[in-house]
């Protein structure tokens, strides 16, 4: 109960903040293209700075060889997420145009804005490296595969039109993801940390560096509640198909993992307590907030797109507290 009391505070906290930003959006006192700044801000700028800064003070090559076993289990549900999400979408004859959002809602989350500031929240710094192994490869699941889903499903095209999405590098290596990465390299080359952190060098760019990367948390969730007013809650709705998405993301996807983790535990590995909640909690973040944008682009069902994205993000609030009570007994 206390878990459930605990993240139920720590979600509602961050609802207050989303709730800022859809009435900041919706009284119209922030302008059209602040979403665009918004974004551009954490993407290119806060988030990167974030993740560098927290990976070099809270990893070392020791504990980066220990982690890569949680890499290990994310690949291994995603692939058991997108066989069951593509298995599903013949069995139920999910339409064409839905069923590239259909399968990227049940295996690729929306880590970002949602999951990371979630994470840090409820877990802290303790949880951020497994957050960064699930971000990484979300990320490379999101681009390299779930993107071909949607090209592949849109409608407009027929098989004589031999048309494919085009694999596109630089989506696989967004800002926050170079961040990670040139983390990775320091911690390999053991370069030292101290000068940007203690006197008598530069810890000027350290508080620098955390203060930009303490803009993250906060302008993702005001970012959240804009997109919640853009989309209008009144356009939420329950039809059989988003209510098979929305159990795809927020039981299938959860059980999937949770039922890796306990298999590998069962046969001796290790998993730290904050390395399954971590799992478990983005397994089953809400869908991706560009899925209506590339559904769009692949002519599919941008409506359905938005739905289960809106209607993810909403239920999301609910679903955490339950997830965290469910957690305790693993």
């Amino acid at each position: 109960m206390t878990a459930f009391l605990t993240s139920l505070s720590s979600v509602g906290e961050i609802v207050l903040v989303i709730a800022l930003g859809y009435w900041l959006r919706k009284s119209g006192r922030l302008g059209d293209t602040f979403k665009g700044n918004i974004s551009f801000i954490i993407m290119n700028i806060a988030l990167p700075v974030s993740i560098f800064m927290s990976v070099v003070t809270n990893l070392n090559r020791d504990k980066l060889i220990s982690l890569s076993s949680g890499l290990l289990y994310v690949f291994i549900s995603f692939v058991i997420g997108y066989a069951v999400a593509i298995a599903l979408t013949y069995l139920f004859k999910i339409r064409k145009g839905r069923r590239g959002t259909f399968i990227n809602m049940f295996v690729n989350a929306n880590t970002i804005f949602i999951g990371m500031p979630l994470n840090m929240a409820l877990f802290g710094d303790k949880g951020l490296p497994y957050f960064l192994l699930y971000y990484l490869m979300n990320t490379i699941s999101t681009w390299a595969i779930g993107i071909f889903f949607i090209s592949a499903d849109d409608p407009t095209k027929t098989k004589s039109d031999g048309g494919s999405a085009k694999f596109n590098w630089k989506k696989l290596l967004p800002a926050p993801l170079i961040g990670f990465l040139v983390a990775l390299v320091w911690l390999v080359l053991g370069l030292p940390i101290t000068f940007i952190v203690e006197p008598p060098a530069f810890p000027m760019l350290g508080k620098t560096f955390t203060m930009i990367g303490g803009l993250v948390t906060p302008l993702s969730l005001i970012y959240i509640g804009i997109i919640l007013a853009d989309a209008g809650l009144n356009s939420i709705h329950f039809d059989r198909d988003s209510i098979l998405a929305l159990v795809g993301r927020f039981v299938i996807s959860p059980a999937i993992m949770i039922a890796v983790l306990m298999t590998f535990t069962g046969m001796g590995a290790s998993v730290p307590g904050p390395e399954l909640s971590t799992f478990v909690i983005q397994a089953a973040a809400p869908g991706l907030a560009v899925l209506p944008i590339l559904v769009g682009n692949a002519h599919g069902d941008v409506d359905y797109a938005t739905n289960v994205v809106v209607t993810s993000t909403v239920l999301f609030v609910v679903v955490v507290p339950i997830l965290m009570e469910i957690i305790t007994f693993l």
